[in-house]
């Protein structure tokens, strides 16, 4: 699979005065132009992110998580 054309879908949910980022789909670019959405998820706000796919290397993500800072993580992908 071309990952040049694959996105993320995220909706973000803010409580506290943190804003968290929850993967809900994937989004692929067409050959058109036009964008095709797949989303396992509905967001009540109404609201959706999408973001070009970046492949990172799972171990790192793996350990920040383990230290509860996951917003940091994905806040490295914006």
């Amino acid at each position: 699979m071309d990952t040049a054309r694959m996105k993320i879908a995220y909706v973000i949910t803010s409580r506290n005065g943190k804003n968290f980022w929850n993967r809900i789909g994937v989004a692929f670019v067409n050959h058109d132009g036009s964008i095709n959405v797949k989303l396992e998820a509905v967001p009540v706000n109404g609201e959706i992110q999408i973001r070009d796919y970046v492949p990172r290397d799972e171990s790192s993500f793996r350990s920040t998580r383990s230290n509860g800072h996951e917003e940091e993580a994905l806040a490295e992908l914006a």
